[in-house]
C-alpha cells in the first residue's frame, strides 16, 4: 500500500510537506506543491481519510435533512445540493425525515453520531428540538426552503409569496375570478407564504378573497387530486387554481380530466416548483420554477462559511432568492406566450 512517505521520497520533500499540500495547513512553494501533486498522482496515493479526520477535526462530510427525497422537488433541489458540496470536496450524508419530529431528531443524532462538519435542514414544524441539539453539539446548520421563526437561523429560501403572487396575477390576466388555492399545511412557512401571496393578488386586483377557496394539504400527488376534487364539489364555480407545488397540480390535472374538464380551458392551473415534472404532462404544466442551482450554491456557501468560521453573526445570514413564472399550456396562454420566463422578482 501506498503511503505518504513513499510521495514524500518520490518528490524528495518530507512527509509533513505533503500532509501540509493534502491539508491546506501551510503554505508551500509552488514548484514544491506540484512535485508533491505530481507523486501522488504517479504513485495513485489516497489519504487514509479516518487518519485525516482525527488530524483535522473535519470529516468533509455533511448531513442533508429532507422531508421525502422521492418528491420530484427535493429529489431536484437534493441533485444540486450534492453537486455543490462534491465541487467544494464534500459527501453528502441524506436522510428522509418524513416532516416526523421523532424521526428528524433521529437523523440529526445520526449525522452527529458520524461526526458531520454540518448539517442542511428542510425541517417540519417541530423541529426545535433538533435545532437544540445542534446548537449544544456546536455543529454549524442551515435552514433550507422553510424559516424557523423562534430560532436565530441562517437560512435560504425563495421568495414563496412573491412567486404565488405572480402565478395568481398571472391567472387573473387570463380573466379568472374565481381563484383557488391549495397549498401545504399550516406549520410549514413556504405553504404560508404562498397563501400570503395569492391573497395578495386577489386584494390587489379587487376581488374577494374567500377562504373557502383555500385548502391546505399535503405537497404530494394525491392530496392534490383530492383537494381538487373537494374544492369542485364544494364550489363548482371556480375557474382556475393555485397549487402550491408540482406534484399537487398533478394531482390536479387528474382530477380535472376525471371531472371531464380541460386544464388551461375550462380551469386554468399554475403551480410552484418548476421541476422537470412540469414539463411533461399533458397538457404541459405553467410553473412558478425555483433557481435550483442556485439555491444549492448558496446553501453550500453559506454552511461551508459557518463551518470556517462559526463565531459569525449568523442572523445576518439570510437569502431569499427570485423565482421566475414560466407559462406554458394550463393557464390558458397561445403558442407565442408559451415558454418564454417572464422575468424573475
Amino acid at each position: 500500500m501506498v503511503g505518504r512517505a513513499d510521495v514524500a521520497r518520490l518528490a524528495g520533500v518530507s512527509p509533513a510537506v505533503v500532509s501540509y499540500v493534502l491539508n491546506g495547513s501551510h503554505p508551500v512553494a509552488p514548484a514544491t506543491r506540484e512535485r508533491v501533486l505530481a507523486a501522488i498522482a504517479e504513485l495513485g496515493y489516497r489519504p487514509n481519510a479516518l487518519a485525516r479526520s482525527l488530524a483535522t477535526a473535519r470529516t468533509h462530510t455533511l448531513g442533508l435533512l429532507l422531508p421525502e427525497s422521492a418528491n420530484p422537488y427535493f429529489a431536484r433541489l437534493s441533485s444540486a445540493i450534492e453537486d455543490a458540496a462534491f465541487a467544494a470536496g464534500f459527501a453528502v450524508l441524506l436522510g428522509n425525515g418524513g416532516d416526523n419530529a421523532a424521526r428528524e431528531l433521529g437523523y440529526v443524532r445520526a449525522f452527529l453520531d458520524r461526526r458531520v462538519d454540518g448539517i442542511i435542514a428542510v425541517p417540519g414544524g417541530e423541529f426545535a428540538e433538533g435545532w437544540r441539539e445542534l446548537e449544544a453539539a456546536r455543529v454549524p446548520a442551515v435552514s433550507l426552503d422553510r424559516l424557523q421563526h423562534d430560532f436565530d437561523l441562517p437560512s435560504v429560501v425563495v421568495d414563496n409569496a412573491g412567486g404565488a403572487r405572480d402565478a395568481t396575477e398571472h391567472l387573473i390576466g387570463h380573466r379568472r375570478t374565481r381563484i383557488a388555492c391549495i397549498t401545504g399545511g399550516a406549520e410549514v412557512s413556504s405553504a404560508q407564504e404562498r397563501a400570503v401571496g395569492w391573497r395578495e393578488a386577489l386584494t390587489g386586483a379587487g376581488l374577494p378573497v374567500d377562504e373557502r377557496r383555500l385548502r391546505r394539504t399535503d405537497f404530494s400527488v394525491e392530496a392534490g387530486h383530492r383537494a381538487t376534487l373537494d374544492l369542485l364539489e364544494c364550489d363548482p364555480g371556480v375557474d382556475a387554481v393555485f397549487a402550491g407545488s408540482d406534484t399537487q397540480a398533478v394531482g390536479a390535472l387528474r382530477a380535472l380530466a376525471d371531472l371531464g374538464l380541460r386544464a388551461g380551458e375550462d380551469i386554468a392551473l399554475v403551480s410552484f416548483d418548476g421541476t422537470p415534472l412540469s414539463d411533461y404532462t399533458t397538457p404541459r404544466l405553467t410553473t412558478v420554477a425555483q433557481p435550483y442551482a442556485e439555491i444549492a450554491t448558496e446553501v453550500v456557501r453559506m454552511l461551508l462559511a459557518l463551518i470556517a468560521d462559526p463565531g459569525q453573526d449568523r442572523s445576518r445570514l439570510h437569502r431569499v432568492l427570485p423565482t421566475t413564472l414560466i407559462p406554458r399550456d394550463t393557464c390558458g396562454c397561445g403558442p407565442g406566450e408559451r415558454d418564454a420566463p417572464l422575468a424573475p422578482r
